[in-house]
């Protein structure tokens, strides 16, 4: 009874103890320690606090080594930057020391050539420095603050460059100026002389034929001089009609359709030639007939007929038109002018320009105004007149012609007014613009042809189509 109780108080005590020895066992064998003496314990638990330390040692090496590597990248960036800042400071001093050698030559500065040339000298050595630096990897003294100093050097050449160009420009500019300067008053010197012979030629009205011309030497070349003196007084009385048209504010183009419709002008001043036009149409109607379409005038007989023109031609050359109606008022040459003036000079024209018809009634009272005018209106008529004189002194008489409007162009017969006819031809809807109408009527003497003056263009109802 005794010994089971004991056996029974025993068992569960085994228990525990065997639960705690297990409980060891297990701790052991997590932890890695072999179930042995106590010293096998400790130098296996010092162990791995060597490794611990090991392996802490060589990654604080290997952060300190890629530390280094890394530092000594950036100073050799900093220095190749520093270095490439220095080579293009030293490029914009050579660039600024050429461009001021180039300043002083022009004008010559003999001190100016000889610095800009020591700088040149200077800038070059120092590139040639450079290059050595690079070439030997010798790059102590290139730091950010020399790159900084650099760029600054640089950004001054390129401003002292921009400062010489723009000195020269200036200078280039001021001479410019004055070659402008002097061509205008090389061009007004030459308008004034312009005008001088202008008007000497249109005043005294000399032509150029000796004075001591006989009928029985007259040659085409004579007729041609008066014929070109006759055009030129001609252009210069349509020129103030123009200019008097202008101060009225007439709508020129209106009144040159009104003269010649329907006309492409080549250019917007190529409506002058309308009007040279209908002045010529004016001034040389009845300009073959003997009397020049005067009714009361009376010839001599055919074979004295040539004599008779020649005198009246030699009677007049010489002389101003306002003198001789002065002095002749009654003269064949005084009726002819009178015509004329009140065939061409249309009244409501008159009143337009000088607010009322004061010369038209002058004209009509058979006296004539004194007025610009009318002055260069009566130039203009003694020279048709002169003509018209010499034509009916040639054996056979020389005689006038125009060409019809839509004519195709002929060099023997033709002459253009307007080159931009011409020299645009290959551009224009038509390789060959035809005659829109005669500006200068043409003449002829024998076998000789003076050609008539025209002006080529298309139709407007021809583009139109």
């Amino acid at each position: 009874m005794m010994d089971s109780v004991k056996l029974s108080s025993m068992t569960p005590k085994k228990s525990r103890l065997a639960r705690t020895v297990a409980k060891v066992l297990h701790l052991r064998a997590a932890t890695g320690i072999a179930p042995v003496d106590g010293v096998q314990k400790v130098e296996s638990q010092e162990k791995v606090k060597d490794d611990k330390k090991i392996g802490n040692k060589s990654t604080v090496s290997l952060r300190q080594s890629f530390k280094i590597s890394s530092d000594e990248e950036h100073q050799r960036s900093l220095a190749m930057e520093a270095l490439l800042a220095k080579l293009f400071a030293s490029i914009s001093s050579v660039k600024a020391a050429y461009a001021q050698l180039q300043c002083a030559q022009s004008p010559y500065d003999v001190d100016g050539i000889q610095a800009a040339d020591k700088l040149v000298v200077s800038e070059l050595k120092n590139l040639a420095e450079l290059k050595q630096c690079y070439i030997k990897k010798q790059f102590d003294d290139l730091s950010e603050t020399a790159m900084l100093l650099a760029e600054v050097q640089e950004q001054k050449c390129v401003s002292k460059t921009y400062e010489i160009m723009g000195k020269k420009l200036e200078s280039q500019l001021r001479l410019k100026d004055s070659e402008i300067i002097y061509l205008k008053e090389k061009l007004e010197e030459s308008n004034r002389q312009n005008q001088l012979l202008e008007k000497r030629l249109n005043q005294s009205g000399q032509l150029s034929m000796p004075d001591n011309l006989h009928r029985s030497g007259l040659s085409p070349s004579h007729f041609l001089a008066v014929v070109r003196f006759t055009v030129k007084s001609i252009r210069s009385f349509v020129k103030l009609m123009i200019d008097q048209m202008k101060a009225t504010d007439w709508n020129l183009e209106a009144a040159a359709n009104s003269i010649v419709p329907d006309v492409v002008y080549w250019r917007a001043d190529d409506k002058c030639f309308a009007f040279e036009c209908f002045v010529c149409r004016k001034m040389f109607d009845g300009f073959n007939l003997p009397n020049f379409s005067l009714p009361s005038d009376s010839l001599p007989e055919r074979k004295n007929k040539q004599r008779h023109f020649f005198r009246r031609f030699t009677e007049l050359k010489s002389v101003k038109a306002k003198d001789y109606l002065a002095e002749y008022p009654k003269s064949t040459f005084a009726k002819f002018c009178r015509a004329k003036y009140l065939q061409l000079v249309h009244p409501q024209m008159e009143t337009s320009f000088f607010g009322n018809l004061s010369q038209r009634n002058i004209v009509n009272s058979s006296e004539f105004p004194d007025t610009n005018f009318f002055t260069s209106f009566a130039e203009m008529a003694r020279r048709v007149w002169l003509l018209h004189c010499l034509a009916f002194s040639f054996e056979p008489e020389a005689s006038i012609f125009q060409v019809r409007r839509g004519c195709r162009f002929s060099e023997v017969y033709m002459e253009c007014v307007s080159e931009d006819a011409l020299l645009s031809s290959e551009n224009a809807l038509e390789a060959d613009p035809p005659v829109a109408f005669t500006v200068i009527p043409g003449f002829r003497i024998g076998k000789t042809i003076i050609q008539c003056q025209v002006y080529l263009s298309l139709m407007q109802s021809r583009i139109n189509r």
